[in-house]
């Protein structure tokens, strides 16, 4: 099985699992933040440069983390993105992780995030340009 859409990838090293032997929340979470910066590029071509630059950036206001099989030590892992709802100053986006080895997945994490003015520190609406690269992804 192909994996669609990957944003990122990652190794399961055994200083990420927890007293059970598998890979621990806090670092499930650190990966689906990381995999959401490629995606950020990929759509829009954001980067947290941006937020020096234009004072642009994304605040997350709602997470859904799903756990689906375990995953262990050395486990080789590949996030992919999916665009699924995109508001006038919100968007989600359906993250996937799997078992880069088996394809198995292994969890999702749904995530909603409002484009954000790091300066008024308050959500603003997409561009007219913004809006139609994201258009492309939606799913």
């Amino acid at each position: 099985m192909t994996i669609n859409n990957v944003v990122f990838q990652a190794v399961a090293h055994p200083w990420m699992c927890d007293a059970m032997l598998h890979l621990t929340t806090r670092h499930y979470m650190a990966m689906f933040d990381d995999a959401s910066y490629h995606f950020l590029h990929k759509v829009f071509g954001w980067t947290a440069t941006q937020v020096k630059e234009d004072g642009i950036g994304f605040a997350d206001v709602k997470h859904v983390i799903e756990y689906q099989a375990e995953v262990g030590s050395g486990e080789l892992l590949s996030i992919s993105a999916q665009l699924t709802k995109l508001g006038g100053k919100s968007m989600t986006v359906l993250y996937s992780m799997y078992n880069s080895q088996t394809a198995e997945l292994v969890a999702t994490l749904e995530s909603t995030s409002v484009l954000f003015d790091t300066n008024a520190r308050k959500a603003i609406a997409f561009s007219d340009d913004w809006r139609a690269r994201a258009t492309a992804y939606l799913v």
